[in-house]
């Protein structure tokens, strides 16, 4: 019978059975692709906040932000708080300093603190006040691998005989008609009288 009317319906007849499939080991959970953990646009938190999945905040907090996961910092967000996660990106407000292995800052997003990294990048229009510090890359140059200040690089024979002749004349005497022009722009000079 049906809800909204008086005519009896014909029941379709029922299909054939089938075989139950074998209950299979149940799987192992995946990880989590998203975000576990969502701050809305009109909420306000305060204190620390740790968590070891993903982490989006688009409202107002304070504290401190320990995520072992990546943190999304929204359009709306304005954050006072120190920030370490695997991966940061900021489309908000921060005031704190950031560390993580990769930041990214977008094109909406400010940031008042420092920033440690081993990966950054910016687009055109993002906001950073703060030192960055760059980490973990073993192939960049530490002041250890730079070459000691006093040593000498070696030099052209040639040029080396034109600077000694070029210095000798130098400090021959002017004749009393012979002016010296020198030109800031270029490294000649030019007598004329």
């Amino acid at each position: 019978m049906s809800f909204f009317g008086n005519r009896r319906q014909v029941e379709p007849t029922a299909p054939p059975a089938v075989e139950p499939a074998p209950l299979s080991k149940p799987a192992l959970p995946q990880p989590a692709i998203g975000f576990d953990s969502v701050l809305g646009p009109n909420s306000v938190l305060e204190g620390t906040l740790q968590s070891n999945a993903n982490v989006r905040l688009d409202g107002t907090f304070s504290g401190k932000l320990e995520i072992n996961g990546n943190i999304l910092v929204g359009e709306t967000a304005k954050i006072k708080a120190d920030i370490n996660a695997r991966n940061i990106s900021v489309a908000g407000a921060v005031r704190g300093n950031i560390s993580g292995k990769k930041v990214q800052v977008l094109r909406t997003g400010r940031v008042w603190g420092d920033i440690r990294a081993t990966a950054l990048t910016t687009e055109e229009g993002a906001f950073i006040d703060g030192k960055i510090t760059m980490v973990g890359h073993e192939s960049s140059a530490t002041p250890e691998s730079l070459p000691p200040t006093n040593e000498t690089l070696p030099v052209d024979a040639d040029l080396t005989q034109e600077l000694r002749d070029a210095v000798d004349q130098a400090d021959e005497p002017l004749a009393d008609d012979e002016v010296v022009i020198l030109d800031d722009h270029d490294d000649s000079a030019a007598t004329g009288s």
